[in-house]
């Protein structure tokens, strides 16, 4: 795959409507985040918006991954934690398991292995950070929908769901 070229002034108008969409996408995942006391999850949920705000076309970014890839590395998370408590050693392991469990699912997303690693070093109540985290992807894959309907866009996200 060639380099991406460098945007010109004639591409300003989408980087700025893409920035200002991410930026408002991030600031409602960081006001969410820290209402329910769970700020370790905005790091991989904002990962996950820079994914989909940057590069809408590629397969990681597409709605299905975002969210199943999410909730399936969190239940990897919580099965982990069952059986090995909190702890560094059991978040790697949650955080590879996620990684071959969204393999074998076809719902791969890099920022959701970050999401097994915190559920084992958190251990934070199921039902709380599984509501959570359904709202912060769904809201990613929402606000991530926007600048594609809002001017000229290169790619429409999403591609796919």
């Amino acid at each position: 795959m060639p380099s991406p070229t460098r945007p010109t002034r004639r591409d300003l108008p989408h980087l700025l409507r893409v920035t200002a969409f991410a930026i408002g996408a991030l600031l409602a995942l960081t006001l969410v985040g820290g209402i329910l006391h769970q700020p370790l999850l905005i790091p991989p949920l904002a990962a996950s918006a820079t994914l989909v705000h940057s590069a809408p076309g590629l397969p990681l970014a597409q709605p299905r991954n975002v969210i199943a890839g999410h909730l399936v590395s969190a239940l990897i998370g919580f099965a982990t934690l069952a059986v090995t408590g909190p702890g560094p050693w059991g978040a790697g392991v949650a955080a590879g398991l996620s990684l071959g469990a969204m393999m074998l699912t076809h719902t791969s997303h890099a920022p959701a292995t970050a999401t097994a690693l915190i559920v084992v070093l958190q251990s934070p109540d199921p039902t709380a950070f599984l509501a959570l985290l359904a709202l912060g992807t769904t809201l990613v894959v929402a606000l991530g929908m926007l600048p594609g309907r809002i001017g000229r866009h290169p790619v429409r996200y999403p591609v796919t769901w």
